[in-house]
Formats: structure tokens, C-alpha cells, sequence
């Protein structure tokens, strides 16, 4: 199994468990397993998270070439998008407004990325009911046939384990 980071694992996993002060085995743990080409990022969330002059974003810019080397560019990729971003317009119950934020960043091009090359996307994101106003990857990656987890999941799922 492969995977397809979301930019919230990098967040979260700073701002709450695995801070980079006291969790480094988790940092260690997100490279050692793209090295075995079996996590990855794209180019979008790289291009969200490197501008925030923080420790992700350091740690995101020093990474780069190992962790987010899908591109968004390829013709396959662009046309799924086009399908995702036709579906998000096009859905009745999703506010303009969360349209027009699900569309503007990496989040449909992490679904289309996943679609076209069969990767997991691991989130924290979950399912909003049917009904919702708001634009979730879960509930679109679902529309297109599309796999999610949460990072906890992920880490069992590769047998992750941070010992003292």
C-alpha cells in the first residue's frame, strides 16, 4: 500500500503528538518510509506548507526532493481535477465559498493524484453528513472512488513504532 499525505499531517503532527522537539522518531519515520517509496506528497501541498517560516516549513523545504515529488502537471492528473472540480461546482448543498477554498488549494489535486495512481490519502479529515455546506476530502474522494485514512491508521498499517 501507498500513501498521499495531506498537508494537516504535517501540521497536526507538530502542533499536537509528534512535535519535532520531542517526537523526532515520527519525522524519522515519514522519510525512512518515502525512502521506501511508500509516502508521499505533492508539489501543492509542498507549495502550501514552505511558506510559513516555521519548523514544518523548514523541515518541508529540506525534505522536498525526498517526500514531495508528485507533480500536478501531468495530463492524467489534470484531467481527473478537471472531473473533481466539475463535481465541487457543480454539487447543490456546498457553499460558493467553501468551493472556491476546497479548489484553491492542494486538496483536489491530492484526490486527483490519488485517483490516477491508486494512493491512499492520509488525513485528518473526515466524512461531513450529506448535507453539509462544507467541502471535505473524504466525502469527494468517495464521489470518485477514492481511499482515506486517518495517520494513525497509516502508521499501524506500515507497523510504525516510536520507542524510548
Amino acid at each position: 500500500m501507498r500513501y498521499l499525505l495531506d498537508a494537516n499531517i504535517f501540521i497536526q503532527a507538530q502542533n499536537l503528538h509528534y512535535g519535532m522537539d520531542f517526537c523526532p522518531a515520527f519525522w524519522d519515520f515519514l522519510k525512512q518510509e518515502a525512502t521506501m517509496n511508500r509516502l508521499f506528497s505533492t508539489d501543492m501541498v509542498y507549495d502550501e506548507l514552505k511558506v510559513y517560516n516555521d519548523e514544518v516549513s523548514r523541515w518541508v523545504i529540506e525534505n522536498r526532493d525526498l517526500l514531495f515529488t508528485i507533480s500536478s502537471e501531468d495530463a492524467e492528473t489534470q484531467s481527473k481535477f478537471s472531473e473533481i472540480a466539475n463535481f465541487t461546482n457543480s454539487h447543490t448543498t456546498y457553499k460558493a465559498s467553501e468551493k472556491g477554498r476546497f479548489l484553491d488549494g492542494a486538496d483536489p489535486w491530492l484526490i486527483a493524484t490519488a485517483s490516477t495512481m491508486r494512493l491512499t490519502i492520509v488525513t485528518h479529515e473526515t466524512l461531513v453528513s450529506p448535507n453539509s455546506t462544507k467541502v471535505k476530502i473524504p466525502n469527494v474522494a468517495r464521489e470518485f472512488e477514492v481511499n482515506w485514512i486517518n495517520p494513525y491508521e497509516m502508521i499501524r498499517r506500515l507497523g510504525g513504532q516510536f520507542i524510548l
